[in-house]
């Protein structure tokens, strides 16, 4: 499979995923635009999110995912992150239920215990998504839905633009990235014992254009993706 380095045209000097998001949270939320994630959560047919009753937020972060479902109704959120920053921003806003420091690979949630599972904007930086998806599979009821958004790979590809923040000092760092290809998740859904539901792509149109007008070269190219999966009844 390919690497991310191999297509990594910054260059920044890279720092580990705590160090990173920890050196982030101040500046996050002003640098996050809702188009990557939350418009592609808005637009999936699955899950009814209304019904919904207990969800397991998986690296966290700022609480946006949280915030997000609870508009929705849902009305019990347990986020996990491995960020003590992020955390801190998350109980700030409120959303969850509980809050816990830990690694989505090893939460230490309790096992079948929520019909949604949900993650936004963090497998980029797990080596390998077999854990991963292994760890949202013992933590969904019968029946239960995961729903993951990420960076899609060919946006990676295409710019050689790792995840990055400009840290205080002013210098632009990248944060462990690493490239996912589609039949990689594929791969390690199925062993997990998922069914893939649905699937939908974002793309860099005029939205994004207003705000990044540098990007007009990468009009139409996919730029993030959500990925529902479900477990059987």
């Amino acid at each position: 499979m390919p690497a991310f380095a191999d297509f990594d045209r910054r260059n920044y000097r890279t720092v580990d995923v705590a160090t990173g998001y920890d050196g982030w949270a101040a500046t996050y939320e002003q640098t996050v635009m809702d188009e990557m994630d939350l418009a592609l959560l808005d637009r999936l047919r699955r899950p009814d999110w209304r019904r919904v009753r207990r969800a397991a937020d998986l690296g966290c972060g700022t609480g946006r995912t949280g915030a997000w479902l609870r508009v929705r109704g849902v009305p019990r959120i347990d986020g996990v992150d491995l960020s003590k920053g992020m955390l801190s921003r998350a109980r700030e806003r409120g959303a969850h239920s509980s809050l816990a420091h830990g690694d989505v690979r090893e939460t230490g949630l309790p096992s079948g215990a929520y019909d949604l599972v949900i993650s936004s904007l963090i497998d980029e930086h797990l080596p390998d998504l077999a854990p991963f998806y292994a760890e949202a599979r013992r933590l969904a009821a019968p029946g239960g839905t995961f729903v993951l958004v990420s960076y899609h790979p060919q946006f990676m590809m295409v710019t050689g633009m790792p995840t990055h923040y400009t840290a205080e000092s002013g210098e632009p760092l990248a944060i462990s990235t690493h490239l996912h290809l589609f039949s990689e998740h594929v791969t390690a859904g199925v062993a997990a014992g998922w069914q893939l539901t649905e699937a939908a792509e974002t793309q860099i149109d005029d939205t994004w254009l207003t705000a990044k007008p540098q990007w007009a070269p990468l009009r139409g190219h996919p730029f993030t993706m959500a990925l529902v999966w479900t477990l059987p009844g």
